[in-house]
Formats: C-alpha cells, structure tokens, sequence
C-alpha cells in the first residue's frame, strides 16, 4: 500500500470519530433533556453551540494548518475535541451543556479544512475529488454507526457513558496520527521515489511550500465569496440531519426511540455510499468535460433533486415513505459533496485548506441558524414540518447558486 493511501485512511478514520462525535448529543437527547429538563428552543442552543463555535474558529484553524503544516494541527484539534467529549458527561445544567458544546466547537473547528490541506499536499490534483468522496464517505459511516452504537450504549449504561467512550477513542487516534504522520511526503520514512514522483507530477506548478496566506487574494476572488454563501444555503439541509433529524423521528414523525436508533442510520449509510460514488464520477467526469462544467453540474442536480425528496418528506405520512425520502435526499445531496470541496480546493490552490475554512465556516454559520430557529418554530407551533419545509427552500437556492461557480477562476489558475 503505497503511503499516501495510508495517510488517507488515518483521515477516514478520524472522520469517522467526528462524526460520532457530533452526533452523540442528538442520540442521546431523550437523557439528557429528560435529566436536564429542556425546552425545545432550549434543545435548540444545545445543539447549535458547537456549529457556532466551529464557525467562528474554522477559518482560523484551517489557516493555521496550511501555515503549519497539519501534523500538528489535526493533533491539536483532536486532542481539544476529545477532553470537552469526554467533560460533557459531567454536565448538570443548561449552560454547562451549551458551554460544553461551545468549547467542544472551538476544537473541533478546522477538521475538515485541515484534512484538505493534507489531501492537497498529498495527493495528485486528478485525485482530489476521489479522496475527498473517502473522507466525507467516512463521516456518513460514522453517522450511520451514532445510532447503531449510541442509542444502544445509552440505553444500557446512560448517556454519561457515551462521552467517556468517544473521548478515549479520539485520543487513541491524536497519538498515531502524531507518531505516524509527516506534513510533506518527502519526510515521511520509507516513502519511495516513485509515489514522491508521482505526487509531485501531479500537484500545482507553483509548489506546495508553507507559507503566509494570501488573505487579500483570498477575499478578492468573486467565484469564492459564491461557493461560501452556496454552501451556508446547502447548510440547512445537512445540519438538519447532523441535528434535529432524529428528533424529528420521534417527536414529529411518530417514530419510537428504538425505531428512531435503527432508522436514523440509513440516511448516513446512503450518504456513504454517495460520497464514494460521488468522488469517483467527479473524478471520470473531470478528464472528459473539465472541472468548471463537471462541478457545475453534480452540485446543482443533486441539491435540486435533494431539495425536492426533502419537501416530500415535509408531506409524508408514511413511515415507510419517509424513511426512504430522508435516506434519498441525504445520499443525493452527499453525492455532491466531492465535487464541492474539490470545487474550493481549485479556487484556493495551495491554500485549499483556508478557502475551504472560509467555505466550511459559512456552512457551519447557516446550520447555526437553521439548528436555533428550528427549535423556536417547533416552540411556537409545534409543527415539525413547517421548519423542514425551509429547509428544503434553502437547499434548493444553494442548488442554483452552485449551477453559477466557475472553479476555474481561483489563485491556482491566476498565478499559473
């Protein structure tokens, strides 16, 4: 196995971490909402602390990353994450678990942006995409297996458990990563010539040496300011899933906890599915139509497609019907993940890792607000699919947008 496939599966697997993480609130919400009393709009705060949190510190870490190198920085926000994982389970109020959540954010922040860096110092630019689809693919198995695991663990040692477990385990995972990992291929021992030539060959002609980010480029390329106001509409959608998805299961669905713990998982396993496909289609498509026709096209079909299987699941009354309208519209709209991050990465060039932070921070900006005013349209009417419905509207506007980016115009194809 050549080093860099090793690499990428040390990413899959810290994004699989991630995601269990990120899921764990929302899995055990009925203990903690029933040990800590909250409201629904309260609920909402709890969930959305750590998606504001990811947004204000994104861009910075991912900034630092490409500065850095990161090595160091994917050991730092592991190691931040996993300490306010496990010190959630001592929580007893509001605002400890929204505190938690917040400081858990902070750490967090940059994963995605960080793990795009080293895709980009590791990988042939032809293969971008493809890694990308095996890393977001990664995050949806660990969002099929929050439910699978989650939900039975809580059931039998309380939600406390659930902390505990998932800090030691991204722990484990911030000591190989430091041990084993090396920010340019050429440190890395017993890489071989041949994989450094073809690393080399196939990265971007000005090199990939850190340095200062280019802020004033950065923010004076139009094309970017559209993917990142793109990705904060297609936000709503994801962040539905990442948050109230299975509470609207149980609560506007009709669905029981223990369906809830199986259901809620076939939404991500389609996910996974989508991101591998994804990646690989955008990676043929690429060679035949070129990167600004390719991308164009795979954002914008999936997120119109994904928007209208997510205005059918509003009206659905079936639980059959809705189980297989959620877990279509998430596998559609990760389909186009790939493309998208790929899409960033050719804006940023060498510095993929900060534009896509840029990206990434206003995706988490609109899945804080989606996640807040969820909770206050659900404690004002009590309708759940009132607020899904904006959703939908929201992912279908990112659709059009992303119809009108042109990746071709980005610091890469500038200074080439």
């Amino acid at each position: 196995m050549s080093k860099r496939h090793g690499v990428l599966g040390l990413l899959c697997v810290v994004s699989v971490i991630t995601f269990l993480d990120r899921l764990a609130i929302p899995m055990a919400e009925s203990g903690i909402r029933g040990d800590l009393h909250l409201t629904p709009d309260q609920w909402g705060w709890v969930l959305s602390s750590y998606v504001l949190a990811n947004a204000l510190f994104e861009i910075p870490s991912g900034a630092l990353g490409d500065s850095h190198g990161q090595r160091r920085e994917l050991t730092r926000i592991t190691v931040w994450w996993s300490a306010f994982t496990a010190l959630t389970a001592w929580c007893r109020t509001f605002w400890q678990m929204a505190s938690a959540r917040f400081l858990f954010g902070v750490g967090a922040a940059g994963a995605y942006p960080n793990a795009a860096g080293v895709i980009s110092r590791w990988f042939p630019k032809k293969e971008h995409a493809q890694a990308q689809g095996f890393v977001w693919g990664s995050s949806r198995l660990g969002g099929a297996l929050a439910p699978l695991l989650l939900v039975p663990l809580e059931r039998r040692f309380g939600w406390h458990a659930i902390f505990w477990v998932l800090g030691g385990v991204g722990l484990a995972w911030s000591a190989v990563w430091w041990a084993w990992f090396r920010d340019e291929p050429a440190e890395m021992p017993g890489i071989s010539t041949a994989e450094l030539a073809e690393i080399r060959a196939g990265q971007l002609a000005h090199g990939t040496a850190r340095g200062g980010i280019p802020w004033r480029q950065l923010f004076a390329l139009p094309q970017l300011w559209l993917i990142v106001l793109a990705y904060f509409c297609y936000a709503w959608g994801s962040w539905f899933y990442f948050g109230w998805f299975p509470t609207w299961l149980v609560r506007g669905a009709g669905f029981s906890v223990a369906q809830m713990g199986i259901f809620a998982s076939f939404p991500f396993v389609m996910g996974f599915i989508g991101n591998l496909i994804g990646g690989a289609v955008s990676e043929r498509m690429v060679v035949r139509y070129g990167r600004r026709r390719t991308y164009r096209w795979i954002t914008g079909v999936c997120l119109t497609v994904g928007g209208g299987l997510l205005l059918g699941m509003s009206e659905a009354h079936s639980h059959t019907a809705i189980i297989v309208l959620a877990t279509l519209g998430f596998g559609v709209m990760d389909l186009m993940l790939p493309s998208a991050w790929a899409m960033c990465m050719s804006l940023g060039g060498r510095f993929g890792g900060t534009a896509t932070g840029m990206m990434n921070t206003a995706g988490n900006l609109g899945g804080w607000l989606c996640t807040v005013l969820f909770g206050y349209v659900v404690g004002a009417t009590g309708d759940y699919n009132l607020p899904l419905r904006a959703v939908a509207v929201m992912v279908l506007v990112a659709a059009v947008l992303f119809s009108r980016i042109d990746c071709t115009k980005g610091l890469a194809d500038e200074s080439a």
